[in-house]
C-alpha cells in the first residue's frame, strides 16, 4: 500500500521542523522539501549547470552552493526566484517520489514552506498548517538566523496569510507552547489514521 502524503506547511518562525519532529517520534517518515533542495543543489551536475547559466560563476564557491549570494539574487526577484524554482523543484518532486516508494507506513508528511504559495498543495491527501501569533514568530526567527526584522517581514509579507492557509487546510495545529503542541500533533496523528482506515 502507497503511504498517504501530508504536506505540513506554516508561515516562516511558525515551527514546522518542531511539529515535524514530534510527528517523527510517532513513527511517521518526514522528507524536508527545503534540505533535500539545498542537499541536490550540491550533489546534482545538471542542476549546479544551470543555476551558474542562470546566476553565473558566483553561484558556487569550492564546488558548494553560495547560499548567501543566491540567496540576495533571489530576495527581491520573482523572475529569477521562479527560474531557479523551474530548475530545482522537478529534481526534488521526482527524488521524494521514490523515497516514498521506499516506506511502508500508513503516511509520510512533506514539510514545505510555500506549498499554497506554489500551487503544489493540490497534490497532498491532506494539508498541516503550522501558526503561531505574528511577534512569536519573528522572535523566533530573530533568534535563530542572523537577519534583521525588516527582512524577515519582507519573508512574511510574501507568504500567504494563516487565514488564507487555514481555508485550504484539513489540520491546523497552534505552535506556542511546547507541550500543547505536542498533544495537538498526537491528536491530528489519531485522526489521520482514522481517515485513512475509513475513508
Amino acid at each position: 500500500m502507497t503511504p498517504k502524503i501530508i504536506g505540513l506547511t506554516g508561515g516562516i518562525g511558525s515551527g514546522k521542523t518542531t511539529v515535524a519532529n514530534f510527528f517523527k517520534t510517532l513513527g511517521v517518515p518526514i522528507y524536508i522539501a527545503d534540505t533535500e533542495a539545498k542537499a541536490l543543489m550540491n550533489r546534482s551536475k545538471i542542476i549546479k549547470r544551470k543555476l551558474i547559466k542562470l546566476f553565473g560563476e558566483q553561484a558556487y564557491i569550492d564546488d558548494k552552493l553560495n547560499k548567501p549570494f543566491v540567496a540576495s539574487q533571489i530576495f527581491s526577484n520573482q523572475d529569477l526566484l521562479q527560474q531557479m524554482n523551474a530548475i530545482v523543484h522537478p529534481k526534488v518532486a521526482k527524488h521524494f517520489a521514490n523515497w516514498v516508494k521506499k516506506q511502508s507506513t500508513a503516511y509520510v508528511i512533506s514539510e514545505a514552506a510555500i506549498l499554497f504559495e506554489n500551487g503544489s498543495y493540490k497534490k497532498y491527501d491532506y494539508i498541516i498548517t503550522v501558526v503561531a501569533p505574528k511577534e512569536v514568530r519573528l522572535k523566533r526567527v530573530l533568534k535563530r538566523d542572523s537577519s534583521s526584522k525588516e527582512k524577515v517581514e519582507a519573508i512574511m509579507n510574501n507568504q500567504w496569510s494563516d487565514n488564507q492557509k487555514i481555508e485550504l487546510s484539513d489540520f491546523v495545529i497552534n505552535n506556542t507552547n511546547l507541550e500543547t503542541t505536542k498533544l495537538e500533533v498526537g491528536k491530528v496523528h489519531k485522526k489521520i489514521l482514522k481517515r485513512i482506515t475509513n475513508p
